[in-house]
């Protein structure tokens, strides 16, 4: 057949000018003005990729058992990626590679574990004491000082404290009961999770030359470039906010220490752990540490352990993240609070946990794809949230 004879297919994403295309409108069509039947054709695009968006969350949700497994394992993978090849740049073995990094790791959380054990066992009851003699304390200073309230009222407010607290730990519980589930579900997602970390290490490229089959063939570079891309911001992702949860837990750790604040392993411990849900979780768990300084230290005390803890969020806010997570995750801090806040409303901690390294992911992904960065091999350069925004060109020197 012959260039003439062969049909031609209109590019629906080319335009044409209106003097040579021509449409089929109807009378009811030429009565709405065109803005409205615009803004119709964006509403209905939008409602559509809400749905889409919203049955994939539902499914999330449905196989959160297995889905949270296996975003640990990937997420723990991209921590101890480095290492791992490192080993292998050394010429060690694969299996020796894999045994060192998972025997090493289980080791390090062991370890952990029991120093955090120990230490709570050995100053829990002096801690329960001094929590009471503040209490005592409290109570005198409430009927004899210059607010001058009777027993029945400390008692209320003391009971409505009480329930408050009974009732935030009630939601806190079914939360997390509603996400993890049993003990046994624990448990379960525990070696899941350790068996996708084992199998991501073992043969991580022949899984993903797998599922990059499932796409059509034209596409597979696309998409090939595009996840390969956004790993490497994963990985990023994961070491700097190692490195800055360690900072995090050290300065307040050792601050906690030096003041004579009860349990400083736990305390650094649980801010290391917090510090993993950026911009909040710090925050978050140093409150413990001044709680615990106020309580069984004194108010003077529990100033200078406020200080350390605001010091310590000062450089990560300002230093930390601003030089190191910028350049690593490539998303706007705005975009960052309101992944964390709308992944803790979808699924509570693993939501807030997993939904910056998601974004961070996404982000570079469609980058990739929309810049074309995927043809020419480049890195994405380019920040999706700033991408749409006119930028001032620069004059060239002539």
């Amino acid at each position: 057949m012959s260039d003439e004879r062969r049909p031609r297919f209109r590019n629906p994403f080319r335009y044409d000018p209106p003097s040579t295309h021509r449409t089929v409108t109807s009378d009811a069509d030429e009565a709405v003005p065109m803005p409205l039947r615009v803004t119709a054709a964006f509403s209905w695009r939008l409602l559509v990729i809400a749905a889409v968006i919203a049955l994939f969350i539902w499914l999330v949700m449905l196989l959160k058992l297995l889905v949270i497994p296996l975003l640990v394992g990937i997420l723990v993978t991209a921590l101890l990626w480095p290492v791992f090849q490192l080993m292998l740049r050394a010429h060690f073995p694969r299996w020796l590679a894999i045994t060192a990094t998972v025997i090493g790791t289980l080791g390090v959380v062991t370890g952990l574990v029991w120093l955090v054990v120990w230490q709570v066992r050995a100053q829990l009851p002096d801690v329960q004491a001094k929590t009471q003699d503040a209490i005592g304390q409290l109570r005198e200073f409430l009927l004899e000082g210059p607010l001058h309230l009777t027993a029945a009222q400390i008692d209320g407010y003391i009971q409505q404290g009480i329930d408050l607290i009974g009732e935030q730990a009630s939601l806190l519980w079914n939360a997390a009961g509603a996400v993890t589930g049993t003990a046994a579900h624990i448990v379960t997602g525990t070696l899941l999770a350790l068996f996708i970390l084992i199998s991501l290490l073992a043969d991580g490229a022949g899984i993903w030359r797998w599922t990059v089959k499932l796409f059509p063939r034209r596409s597979r570079p696309a998409v090939d470039a595009a996840a390969r891309n956004g790993w490497a911001t994963v990985i990023d992702y994961a070491r700097t906010q190692l490195f800055v949860a360690g900072i995090d837990a050290v300065g307040i750790g050792v601050g906690a220490a030096l003041l004579g604040v009860p349990m400083a392993i736990p305390v650094a411990v649980l801010v290391f752990l917090g510090s993993f849900i950026p911009i909040v979780g710090a925050v978050i768990t140093g409150a413990v540490a001044v709680f615990l300084a106020l309580v069984y230290n004194g108010v003077w005390i529990g100033v200078a352990m406020l200080g350390v803890v605001l010091l310590v969020q000062q450089l990560e806010g300002h230093i930390l993240q601003p030089i190191l997570m910028g350049s690593a995750v490539k998303v706007h801090p705005l975009a960052v609070v309101l992944v964390v806040a709308g992944g803790a409303m979808i699924a509570g901690i693993p939501g807030a946990l997993f939904a910056v390294p998601l974004a961070a992911f996404v982000n570079v992904a469609a980058v990739t794809i929309s810049t074309g960065a995927w043809r020419t091999g480049e890195e994405p350069r380019a920040d999706l949230i700033w991408s749409t925004v006119p930028r001032p060109r620069q004059r060239r020197n002539r």
